[in-house]
């Protein structure tokens, strides 16, 4: 199994033709959306920083829930993104668009990655990425692991998958460089309003036509058919006959009964 570090100076060398303009690689830390926000408060300028971590201990999913992962196990990388000139109710696209660029990135090695609303990476019913974005104002942060060199043993989730259990064993210095270009280009639309962003989401979307529950902040639940994604990034899901619109909550696909 290959575990070979990233490679920075081939990292910094991709940035010229993307939006970013500085990336960093650090052995371990606890969590790098945490470490750019932290940045952030500190004053610095993050938009367009990329911070990544050969071993990410401390790495938080949603609802602050817990992943690791053995070092130089995955891409494990944060982004700061500046909302200069996009409106606020687009900002919900960050994570969605994020995911779309991992899915584009390890379609183009042959695996069927689709996109669970608002942000998982799905191949079938397995968890290949998750995503996590968190407000620096004016900077957002869009943090994502990905994993690729995990074994079954190695999961922090029985409910993972990676790309070496899918067949594929890749370099990922070259996987990184590429998710760099992805990224940067469906920031770019996003930036110039772009509408098929969203019916690029739609195309890979996992979630329209499934039967899902909604955890809304406040606990408050919602079960019905996702019907769609709407142009501002947020879940439609017809309960009863009624369409109600999601911006924010925890879903879960049931199965058919």
């Amino acid at each position: 199994m290959d575990r070979s570090p990233l490679d920075v100076d081939v990292l910094r060398a991709a940035l010229p033709a993307t939006e970013f303009r500085q990336v960093d690689v650090v052995e371990e830390t606890g969590s790098t959306n945490a470490d750019l926000i932290a940045r952030a408060a500190g004053g610095e300028d993050i938009a367009g920083a990329v911070l990544l971590a050969e071993h990410q201990s401390a790495g938080r999913g949603r609802h602050g829930r817990s992943w690791s992962a053995p070092a130089r196990s995955q891409i494990s990388m944060s982004v700061g993104v500046d909302t200069t000139g996009v409106v606020p109710e687009a900002w919900g696209w960050l994570p969605l668009l994020t995911g779309l660029a991992v899915a584009h990135t390890v379609r183009e090695l042959g695996v069927d990655a689709g996109l669970k609303w608002p942000n998982d990476v799905l191949v079938g019913t397995g968890k290949l990425a998750g995503i996590l974005a968190e407000v620096a104002a004016p900077v957002i942060v869009v943090g994502l692991g990905l994993n690729v060199s995990l074994t079954e043993d190695e999961l922090p989730d029985p409910n993972a998958v990676s790309l070496s259990m899918l067949g594929h064993d890749v370099d990922r210095t070259g996987l990184t460089v590429t998710l760099f270009g992805a990224l940067s280009d469906r920031l770019a639309r996003w930036r110039a309003a772009d509408a098929m962003l969203a019916a690029d989401y739609r195309a890979v979307s996992t979630t329209i036509g499934t039967r899902v529950r909604a955890i809304l902040p406040g606990d408050a639940e919602i079960i019905g058919t996702a019907t769609g994604i709407d142009d501002g990034g947020r879940l439609l899901i017809d309960d009863a006959g009624t369409t109600v619109t999601v911006s924010a909550g925890d879903i879960t696909h049931l199965r058919p009964a």
